[in-house]
């Protein structure tokens, strides 16, 4: 992989900008289409394979906190990987973080997604 490049959020591709509006608004379905039927994600040490895991995962992440996130960065790695940065703030251990959402894409979709700092 190469050096990324910072770039304009609205510059991410389609399917990244869908997943991530579907998932701020907590539509598990919308945010579900994104992926890749053998797609991976990887969050908090966890990893989820397939779309059943990724449902159950989507269903849960963060449901337990009340937050805001903010779209802060996002950067092109090369043709497949993007990160999108987003600063959360609320009322779970630490109130502030910045997360990286980094996305390898095949065909269009997201075949994996390892969020983390």
């Amino acid at each position: 992989m190469t050096a990324p490049t910072s770039i304009q959020p609205a510059d991410l591709p389609p399917t990244v900008r869908t997943y991530l509006a579907a998932h701020a608004a907590r539509d598990v379905d919308a945010a579900l289409r994104s992926f890749a039927p053998a797609a991976v994600v990887v969050d908090d040490g966890t990893t989820y394979r397939g779309t059943e895991e990724i449902r159950r995962f989507l269903s849960k992440a963060g449901a337990e906190f009340t937050f805001t996130t903010t779209l802060v960065g996002a950067r092109r790695v090369d043709d497949t990987h993007w990160v999108a940065t987003h600063r959360l703030e609320g009322d779970f251990p630490g109130g502030v973080v910045e997360l990286d959402y980094r996305f390898a894409m095949a065909s269009g979709l997201v075949a994996e997604l390892v969020i983390g700092t």
